[in-house]
């Protein structure tokens, strides 16, 4: 259950590291952070590559293989290039997984194999002013008017909308007292009528840009309804250890990357007559990042067994995320101490890991939440 990638598996990964060098390089990866232009070129390639099509079934054109298959390539694109990881973590998990689990028969059929191609791109378009690490309080409204539904509201900090040709977007359509119990989730076209887009400038994941999304009186079809009315926040739950394990996966990957980085750094960076590395100091606090990586790891490669064996994981993804959150934080932080001034520069990568390893400590769930999700799984 907590094994290393198989032979095949790591000749996929091999590949993922020649597609990496190819198409997003190490250049190319500080260019894109510094001018925050986000490499949306990637995505068709990914789906010529295969990447995409990993744990989808066969009737969309997917390869039907494990859902571990995912975390391992989405950890290795992480390793390269965040903005890489995480195009592919919102087509897999936003986009096909929702889909798949709770998306119409129609949906599937239409939507699936272009997805798998790297045609389209989804947001998921939860978070509100009122609404965020409690997804119950949404108060964007879905009224049902003849043939569909208005949509009124406001969402915030979405990722892509602006480029997304898809936001699921979870809207009340109970009272605006029903809590968990009156949400549904609907499948809104960027291209309506209705939308506005404000972006919001940010410190970190300058390739991952956020909006503020204005919606007024938008209008979807009945045909874009996902799963039962009503029943939003339990469609939402079923995919949640998918972008639980894919965001671990991605701060797992970059941690290791600043962790290698930190090492390379120790290794040529001379002091006192001799190399940083040779300090006693310097090698407990690599062997501390090393290790908590290593830890972090075991927990994400038991989540997808999990996830692959059809077995609840709701810890196991609580636990996945929060962990390596926070080893990404911590390694992050301690590389930079490490390399000092070297880090601090903008032409380092350190700096960009130590910027973009504060989204994952509340990103997507904060890592209190995890606590407590965890604690009540162990009937506190």
């Amino acid at each position: 259950m907590l094994g290393e990638p198989t032979q095949d598996q790591q000749a996929f990964l091999e590949s993922v590291d020649r597609f990496m060098a190819r198409h997003l390089p190490p250049d190319e990866v500080r260019r894109r952070d510094r001018e925050l232009e986000p490499p949306y070129h990637l995505l068709p390639l990914m789906g010529e590559a295969g990447f995409l099509s990993v744990p989808f079934p066969e009737c969309f054109g997917g390869l039907d293989r494990p859902f571990s298959d995912a975390v391992f390539i989405q950890e290795r694109l992480a390793r390269h290039g965040l903005m890489a990881a995480s195009l592919f973590a919102r087509t897999v998990s936003f986009g096909g997984m929702t889909l798949l689990s709770y998306g119409t028969e129609a949906m599937k059929a239409q939507l699936m194999p272009r997805l798998l191609r790297g045609e389209l791109l989804f947001a998921m378009a939860l978070s509100e002013p009122g609404a965020g690490s409690d997804a119950a309080a949404v108060q964007t409204r879905a009224r049902r008017v003849e043939g569909g539904w208005r949509i009124t509201g406001r969402k915030t900090w979405i990722s892509d909308a602006d480029r997304a040709d898809f936001m699921v977007m979870p809207c009340r359509t109970g009272t605006p007292d029903s809590g968990k119990h009156g949400l549904s989730v609907f499948l809104v076209p960027r291209a309506s009528d209705g939308l506005s887009m404000t972006a919001l400038p940010k410190v970190g994941h300058h390739c991952m840009p956020s909006w503020d999304v204005g919606i007024d009186g938008v209008f979807v079809g009945d045909e874009m309804l996902m799963g039962e009315i009503g029943q939003g926040m339990r469609h939402m739950q079923s995919t949640l250890q998918f972008a639980r394990a894919t965001q671990a996966a991605s701060a797992l990957g970059q941690a290791q990357a600043a962790v290698d980085l930190a090492v390379t750094h120790a290794r040529e960076r001379r002091q006192f007559g001799q190399a940083i590395g040779s300090f006693q100091a310097i090698q407990h606090t690599l062997a501390d990042m090393q290790t908590r990586v290593d830890l972090a790891r075991l927990m994400l490669y038991r989540l997808a067994a999990l996830i692959d064996a059809g077995r609840s994981c709701r810890r196991e993804s609580a636990q996945a995320k929060m962990t390596a959150a926070e080893t990404f934080h911590f390694v992050a932080e301690r590389g930079m101490q490490i390399m000092a001034s070297a880090g601090y520069s903008l032409d380092s990568d350190m700096q960009r890991y130590w910027r973009d390893s504060r989204l994952y400590l509340f990103g997507e769930g904060s890592i209190e939440i995890m606590r407590t999700l965890i604690a009540r799984d162990m009937g506190l």
